[in-house]
């Protein structure tokens, strides 16, 4: 199974990014234990992150034939980006969202996601180990 793990703007500054809510990992010690997790798991994962909506967008639309799940963590774009929510619908690969911060815990405009519309399941709050929860989710759902 071929899934695509896409992270949005900021996450590359985790370990930087107020540690007290995202924790002192870097963007680099995540991808290292998504890349082990998947591996045990007898997963084919491609990482990805972007500042921009847009290549989000092509991301999600390029993944359409090639990947088989999709786990994101659109960060900011949660709240805010119809366009990253119609691209899911429009290739509809199986998609689990994920949040290393509790966001419904957090400031009331980030209760609101869009991404949820289209996702099978969010998992928020665990903090990198819901990227596993993710991946474990995602195997279940595609077995």
């Amino acid at each position: 199974m071929k899934i695509l793990v896409i992270n949005g703007p900021n996450l590359n500054m985790l370990g930087i990014r107020e540690p007290d809510i995202y924790g002192s990992g870097t963007y680099a010690d995540l991808c290292r234990k998504i890349t082990a997790w998947a591996g045990e798991m007898g997963l084919d994962v491609e990482l990805f992150q972007s500042n921009h909506e847009g290549a989000i967008v092509d991301t999600i639309q390029a993944a359409y034939g090639v990947f088989d799940g999709i786990l994101i963590n659109p960060a900011a774009y949660t709240h805010t980006s119809v366009a990253i929510l119609d691209a899911l619908k429009a290739v509809s690969i199986p998609t689990v969202e994920v949040h290393i911060s509790d966001v419904n815990e957090r400031e009331e405009f980030r209760r609101h996601s869009f991404v949820s519309l289209a996702a099978k399941k969010t998992i928020a709050g665990c903090g990198f180990d819901g990227y596993r929860m993710g991946l474990v989710h995602l195997k279940e759902i595609l077995s």
